[in-house]
């Protein structure tokens, strides 16, 4: 299932909800297993979610690397930095200009 990140204040994000489930929890918008429909950050209250978001990417492990080979990019895992980047964009910008950051769970396509 898609879930689809939009505010006036940047393009909306496209994400899987395997891959938004784990940020929202973070940011504190999911309890359980299911992800609702819809939800919204709003505006007072998006500088606590991008702290949220910014401790739990500092205290992520980092990918090892193995410095004997070299590396092919496309067989790295993505991490929860590159993972939560875009979204955590939108979120300044929304803060920024003191706008709500929606998410609508599902596609119409």
């Amino acid at each position: 299932m898609l879930v689809t990140f939009s505010s006036k204040a940047g393009a909306d994000i496209l994400m899987l909800s395997q891959h938004a489930n784990p940020l929202l929890r973070i940011m504190g918008k999911l309890e359980g297993t299911e992800l609702p429909t819809r939800g919204v950050f709003m505006p007072e209250h998006i500088g606590q979610n991008i702290a949220q978001l910014e401790q739990a990417i500092a205290v992520a492990p980092k990918p090892t690397e193995d410095d004997d080979r070299p590396v092919d990019p496309i067989s790295q895992p993505v991490g929860l930095r590159q993972r939560a980047f875009p979204l955590l964009d939108l979120l300044k910008r929304a803060k920024d200009k003191n706008l709500p950051v929606l998410w609508e769970a599902g596609s119409a396509w």
